[in-house]
Order: C-alpha cells, then sequence, then structure tokens
C-alpha cells in the first residue's frame, strides 16, 4: 500500500477503534446500570456482574461498528478537507480511486468483524448469558439468605437465617402461607442449599413443621431429623431451556428442525433473523461509501461541508431505519428477503456513482458578457 494510502487509512482506522471503543462504552454502561441489582439484591459478586454485562458487547458491536466507521470516515475525509490535504493529493495527480482504497480496504476488514460477531459470536455471546442467568437464578436463593434478614422469596413465603458458616445455614425458619388459609411454619437446627437432577431444595435437619389448617385451631407439630423443601419453582433451574432464535446457531436457522415447536409457532423469526445476520456485513462498505460520496472530493476551505456531512448522516440514518423496517417486514412476508439485501447494496452503489460522477464544465451564464461572450459572437 503506498504512503498516501497508509496515511489515510491509519487515520480512518484510528478514528474508527476510538470512536467505536467510546460508543459501545457509553452504551454498555446505560445497559449494565440496569443489572445492577445482581449486586444489590441477589448477591452476586463484581465479576459475575461484568461477566454478564460484558457478553452483550458483540451484539452492540454488530450495531455499533457501521456508525463507528461511518463516522471515522465522515471525520477523517473532513479533516483531510480541512487542511486542504485531499486538494494537494488531487493538483498531485491522486485521484478518488486512490482515495477511495484505503478507505474500503477499512470496509472490508470491519465487515468481515460484523459478519463474525453475526454468525457465530452473538448467538454464541447469548446462549452462554442465558446459562449464566440460570445459574444466578438458581443460587439467588442460597445468596440472598442473609443472616439475621427476614427474607421474602414470594409472596407469603419468608424465609430467616440465624447464621451462615460456610456452607451451611444455623438456625433456619420458614413460613409458608401460599396455600391460604393453610399456613406452614419449618423450624430447623440447621440445614443447606443441594442440587440435584436440576432441582434445587433446601434440606433442613433437626427441626419441625407446624401445620395451622385455619384461625382458631391448635397448630399440627410434626419433628423430623430431615426434610427437603423444594425451591426449584423459585430458582428456574429446572425448566427445560427453550433458545429463542436470536440465540440459535447459525446452521440451525439454515436447517431448522421442522420439529421444533418454537419454529412452528414462529418461522418468521427465524427467517428474518438468519438474513438479517447475512446481510450485516454489507452495511459498513454501504456507509463508508456514503460518507465518501459526500466528502471525497476536493473541497477549498471557503466551500461549506456542513451540508455535505448533514446529508450523508440523514442518507446513514435513513437507509439503517429502512434496513430495520425491511427485517421486520421479512417477518410476515417471505418475498422481503430480496429488499433486505438489495438496501444496503443500492445504498452503496449509489453512493458511488455519485462520488465518481462528473462535475459538469463550467460555462458562461445566459446573457455574460466579456472576453467568451465577445469571441463566440
Amino acid at each position: 500500500m503506498p504512503l498516501v494510502e497508509r496515511y489515510i487509512f491509519g487515520l480512518t482506522a484510528k478514528a474508527f477503534i476510538g470512536i467505536l471503543v467510546i460508543l459501545t462504552a457509553v452504551i454498555w454502561t446505560t445497559q449494565a446500570l440496569r443489572e445492577l441489582d445482581l449486586v444489590t439484591a441477589k448477591g452476586q459478586t463484581i465479576w459475575i456482574f461484568f461477566a454478564i454485562t460484558g457478553l452483550t458487547i458483540p451484539s452492540l458491536s454488530v450495531i455499533l461498528a457501521p456508525v463507528a466507521l461511518f463516522g471515522a470516515a465522515a471525520w477523517a475525509l473532513n479533516r483531510l478537507n480541512g487542511d486542504s490535504e485531499i486538494v494537494v493529493m488531487s493538483a498531485a495527480g491522486v485521484g478518488p480511486g486512490r482515495l477511495l482504497r484505503p478507505l474500503l480496504a477499512l470496509a472490508l476488514i470491519v465487515s468481515t468483524f460484523v459478519g463474525l460477531m453475526s454468525v457465530w459470536a452473538i448467538p454464541e455471546s447469548l446462549r452462554l448469558l442465558r446459562t449464566q442467568l440460570t445459574q444466578v437464578r438458581a443460587d439467588v436463593v442460597a445468596n440472598i439468605l442473609r443472616e439475621g434478614q427476614f427474607t421474602r422469596i414470594e409472596n407469603n413465603l419468608v424465609v430467616h437465617v440465624r447464621e451462615r458458616r460456610g456452607g451451611a445455614l444455623l438456625g433456619i425458619f420458614v413460613q409458608d402461607a401460599r396455600d391460604a388459609p393453610q399456613e406452614v411454619t419449618y423450624l430447623a437446627e440447621r440445614g443447606q442449599i443441594v442440587e440435584e437432577r436440576g432441582s434445587t431444595f433446601l434440606v433442613l435437619e433437626d427441626g419441625s413443621v407446624q401445620r395451622r389448617e385455619s384461625a382458631g385451631k391448635d397448630p399440627a407439630i410434626v419433628v423430623f431429623q430431615r426434610y427437603a423443601f423444594d425451591l426449584s419453582p423459585f430458582t428456574g433451574a429446572s425448566e427445560v431451556t427453550s433458545y429463542k432464535p436470536r440465540e440459535r446457531y447459525t446452521s440451525e436457522l439454515m436447517s431448522p428442525d421442522a420439529n421444533d415447536s418454537a419454529y412452528k409457532a414462529q418461522p418468521g423469526r427465524f427467517r428474518a433473523e438468519l438474513h438479517e445476520r447475512l446481510v450485516n456485513p454489507l452495511y459498513p462498505v454501504a456507509f463508508m461509501l456514503i460518507a465518501f460520496a459526500a466528502l471525497g472530493r476536493p473541497r477549498t476551505t471557503r466551500q461549506s461541508r456542513a451540508t455535505a456531512i448533514l446529508a450523508a448522516v440523514v442518507a446513514v440514518a435513513a437507509t439503517r431505519i429502512a434496513g430495520l423496517g425491511v427485517t421486520n417486514l421479512l417477518v410476515s412476508t417471505a418475498w422481503a428477503v430480496a429488499a433486505v439485501y438489495a438496501l444496503p447494496i443500492l445504498a452503496g452503489a449509489a453512493a458511488l456513482a455519485f462520488a465518481f460522477r462528473r462535475p459538469r464544465a463550467a460555462g458562461p451564464r445566459p446573457g455574460a458578457s466579456g472576453p467568451v461572450a465577445a469571441a463566440r459572437a
């Protein structure tokens, strides 16, 4: 790659990385704040918090990478124009094609990155996220049982633990009034959380069960040495995992199981998800070409570039919004698959044609006077 092209490539690549990191950090922070209850209410460690929220980054990068590339290309071209570098390059014989080559190379790299994220990383991260959240739900009962506090697991179910010593729970009190008017109270000297065959139990030892059928009656008391209280309904650990279309592997979307209940219920979702993954790599190239069409020609410092930048932003926003609309249409209409791919391709082709259009030759205005008009006369 010649020196000029390396210079443009490096300038744009650095801007792209900076913009992508900043945008991802801002959006990730807003998303992560919603999950603070993992630490505050559900007793998880800060590392679990970062692990779970970090799994959303591949999904964010697919959306933000084309936008970051557009911003980087627009910034780099605007800077080159502002410093009159494009004017000097043009005067030295560097045409629009050579200016486009480093930008196109960067766009292809970003497209490859977006493609890998869409086809492989996103479903992997979302599946891992589902597994992590399931483990958090399964572990939440063990983590929220804090010493000396009455914990309401759900309505009419309260648990109290006097002391936690390692994995053991000492001085356990459980009041279960879900099956009104019957009220059941469990008292135990010790206990522990046990997971077995996908189910979670609070195993109580050396205690008693008091059952009160209705007000005014004496409770029936039963002493036990070992009793298992089922916590699976509150953990969701026993539920059969059913992956959403976005969490399915790309191979599963290409060849879905005809007997899959989720596919039978929403075949359009599977179709839309598959083609959305395949079309995502086209948007970085289209957005870069739009930026180049708006700012790739040499301009003097007296020529305003604000209108061109605004037009490029509007074109990018319109293309992306239209793409989302067509993808949603694909859920219910199979023929919309052609429009899904045609939209970014046509947007990029139109931008490319505009960038390499021939400027109209300047001529005398009608009624002009002067040497040129006299010569024509």
